[in-house]
């Protein structure tokens, strides 16, 4: 498991308003799926969100970027999206772009969170 100062030192190298936004979807996303582990992909420049290692365990991650951040879904081509957030051209992957706290408190946002996370849980009874 990571240090929470090691994700936070990661954040401090971008500009504002990334960190802040990159740390209120943490927050966001620890709040919604109790006990799930980030796991800090510098290369990549990704949090990743999850129950074990690899993509089978993967749920979501917060894509970061000099103009902003993202969350993106693992089999998000898999989700319902009523209000299609959904952006992405990614055969499994597609992600939600994010520029206020605002959206990230959206109920739409928090459905499409609770939707990855159960269908993780149905794979994983696969």
């Amino acid at each position: 498991m990571l240090q929470v100062d090691e994700i936070e030192k990661f954040l401090k190298s971008y500009d504002s308003p990334v960190p802040e936004l990159a740390s209120h979807v943490r927050q966001f996303i620890k709040k919604e799926i109790p006990g799930i582990e980030e796991r800090l992909d510098i290369k990549a420049k990704i949090i990743g969100y999850g129950f074990g290692s690899g993509y089978s365990g993967m749920i979501c991650t917060i894509i970061l970027s000099k103009k902003g951040v993202k969350l993106g879904f693992y089999k998000g081509t898999e989700l319902p999206d009523p209000f299609h957030l959904l952006q992405g051209s990614g055969k499994v992957h597609k992600y939600v772009e994010l520029k206020s706290k605002t959206e990230i408190l959206s109920p739409a946002l928090r459905n499409l969170l609770i939707d990855a996370h159960t269908s993780y849980l149905m794979r994983m009874k696969k």
